[in-house]
């Protein structure tokens, strides 16, 4: 599985590099797995909510992943960059839109559940975001489910921050067996949440 994990200005770091560090430690294991950074404009530089900048490996569309991996960051804090304003912006919600439409999978993380969902995405099906924000999702039309991952098929979605390890490591389990999503939770000292 090839994966993309997205990154815009104002994202919230964690969402991006905890995924990114576990879908890596399962591919070092031998995991059918590559994942890459693609910037969702450019592959210049990004600059993420608390200010750690990332060299993205490439644009995004640039190649045609399996699965794009969407953060979150921003939207409660309402600051000027992140999830919020890539929704208020459009251009990420109807690339997500179009990917999906061509049969690329996508999995969130925090509120990038929300970017999702405003691109139509979550309607009617089963989603989670964080948990301040479950009544947007709501009102997007997702049928919300409490919990820290959701997998409904060609969608994933994951709560809060830390979900995203959860996310990361579910995704490892449906493609190379829990014997390796458990050797990579063991190497990052992270106690699986089910």
């Amino acid at each position: 599985m090839d994966i993309d994990v997205l990154l815009f200005a104002g994202f919230d770091e964690l969402d991006a590099v905890g995924p990114f560090e576990v879908l890596a430690s399962a591919r070092d294991l031998g995991a059918p797995i590559s994942v890459a950074l693609a910037g969702v404009d450019d592959d210049e530089p990004v600059t993420a909510a608390h200010g750690l900048r990332i060299l993205p490996d490439h644009a995004a569309g640039h190649r045609r992943p399996d699965l794009y991996l969407v953060p979150g960051g921003g939207w409660n804090t309402r600051v000027p960059l992140g999830a919020r304003t890539e929704v208020e912006r459009g251009v990420l919600p109807a690339r997500l839109a179009e990917w999906h439409g061509s049969g690329i999978a996508l999995a969130t993380v925090c509120t990038g559940a929300l970017i999702a969902g405003s691109a139509g995405l979550l309607r009617g099906r089963r989603a989670t975001t964080h948990h301040e924000n479950l009544a947007d999702l709501a009102a997007m039309g997702a049928e919300v489910i409490g919990g820290r991952v959701v997998d409904d098929g060609d969608v994933l979605t994951a709560g809060g921050v830390t979900s995203g390890l959860d996310l990361a490591l579910h995704l490892v389990e449906r493609e190379a067996g829990r014997e390796i999503a458990d050797r990579v939770a063991a190497d990052i000292e992270y106690d699986r949440q089910r």
